[in-house]
């Protein structure tokens, strides 16, 4: 065979496979409880609604179900999604609006418009890491700020944009999972978001606003969205309806300025031509009947147990520590771990895989290689009798990695 390494192209080279991915086919084994994966739980899924709703598309319009699409999406979806965000308050119009192949294409999309090779791009620490991938692939080189429980810190944040500005780097955008953020759980704040706005605008800096677990809250009042804030064009807002609706119809899209529109359009035409319409009929036909809102608050019922089992589980059975702490998320699927920080939690992993517990390593989400001592957990997929156990499987683990990392005297007196 010819050698592949030299003739696969720049971008295929940076390529990696996702730490995530290849640390959970560890955790398929049946004994396994995995906190790891971000999976809705199949309870959620309307498969009656979804059922009768292909029977009738079928029925009423089999050829253009089952044909090509536009590759902007088919109108009676655009109008929907348009007409959905309306009622939440968005200015959003049918121009305005990409349907994509799930949001993660819509990641893709706007690195491949917008990413020259060495650009820097803005992330959060910790930050997403289908979005991490997605920039790297294009040769972007990440700029990390940090975040808080009131997400990224926008002090930092200026400091970076004003070091890029003097440096005449051609910085090209700050991507933010404002919402519930996958990994951390934590929300920016009102506050944050305003002024996050007004840089944009300062820096002449585009804002990527990835925002799948909005609709998923289960305490506390909705921010306004970067996207409904914003009167100048600046935000490009990624959606799914993986985790509102169904992952299995791989639908999302993308809401931003019309001339960005066009452009992420000429791109998706290289990729796919169009997302599958069938899919796309589904999601328009389950909004056309106005099932979404009533199917979200199913949804959130659900979860909101989950998250609290699992905030009542690690305050029951973690070990007392100062440097131990956890993220109390107001919705979406994860919260964040924080151990101590000699503790390396990818090195953990395999005892907790033994102990028939899984995780997600904290470092996957950090650009700069940090994170080692963080891990994140998610409580939508696992019961509620699974996530107790597991939890109390980890603590048992994680106790364990706490002494016999030999802590200083005063640090033992912390651990019960």
């Amino acid at each position: 065979m010819i050698d592949l390494v030299k003739n696969f192209s720049i971008s295929a080279r940076r390529m990696k496979k996702s730490v995530i991915r290849e640390l959970l086919k560890l955790t398929h084994r049946p004994d396994i409880i995995s906190f790891a994966g971000g999976l809705p739980d199949p309870a959620t899924f309307p498969e009656a609604e979804i059922k009768d709703i292909v029977d009738d598309v079928l029925t009423r319009h089999p050829h253009t179900s089952l044909q090509y699409g536009p590759t902007e999406g088919i109108p009676a979806l655009r109008q929907e999604i348009a007409r959905w965000m309306t009622r939440s308050g968005a200015k959003v119009e049918v121009e305005n609006i990409l349907v994509t192949t799930a949001s993660q294409q819509g990641l893709d999309l706007v690195a491949k418009i917008f990413i020259d090779p060495s650009d820097p791009v803005i992330v959060e620490l910790p930050s997403y890491v289908g979005g991490l991938q997605a920039f790297s692939a294009y040769g972007a080189r990440m700029i990390g700020v940090p975040t808080d429980d009131d997400g990224i810190i926008v002090d930092l944040l200026e400091k970076k944009l004003e070091m890029l500005q003097h440096e005449m780097e051609h910085y090209k955008f700050i991507y933010l999972v404002p919402d519930f953020q996958n990994p951390a759980g934590v929300t920016l704040s009102p506050e944050r978001r305003q002024k996050v706005i007004e840089m944009g605008d300062k820096y002449n800096v585009l804002i990527i606003e990835d925002t799948p677990y909005r609709e998923l809250r289960y305490s506390g009042e909705d921010p306004p969205s970067l996207y409904g804030l914003c009167d100048s064009g600046n935000v490009i807002s990624l959606h799914t309806f993986s985790k509102i609706l169904t992952p299995g119809l791989r639908v999302g899209w993308v809401v931003a300025h019309p001339d960005i529109i066009h452009k992420l359009t000429v791109a998706k035409q290289a990729t796919d031509l169009c997302t599958a319409s069938l899919p796309q009929d589904i999601a328009a036909e389950f909004l056309r009947r106005d099932l979404m809102e009533d199917h979200i608050e199913k949804i959130k019922e659900i979860y909101l147990k989950k998250r609290d089992c699992m905030l009542n589980a690690l305050d029951e059975f973690m070990p007392k520590h100062p440097q131990l702490r956890w993220t109390r998320p107001d919705g979406g699927l994860f919260l964040w771990l924080t151990v101590p920080e000699w503790v390396d939690c990818e090195e953990m992993f395999f005892d907790a895989v033994e102990h028939n517990v899984a995780y997600v390593v904290g470092n996957a989400f950090h650009c700069d290689g940090g994170g080692a001592n963080t891990m994140r957990l998610n409580f939508s997929y696992p019961s509620e009798e699974q996530i107790r156990e597991g939890i109390k499987r980890l603590a048992g683990v994680l106790k364990a990695h706490i002494k016999n990392k030999q802590p200083t005297e005063d640090e033992v007196d912390y651990i019960v």
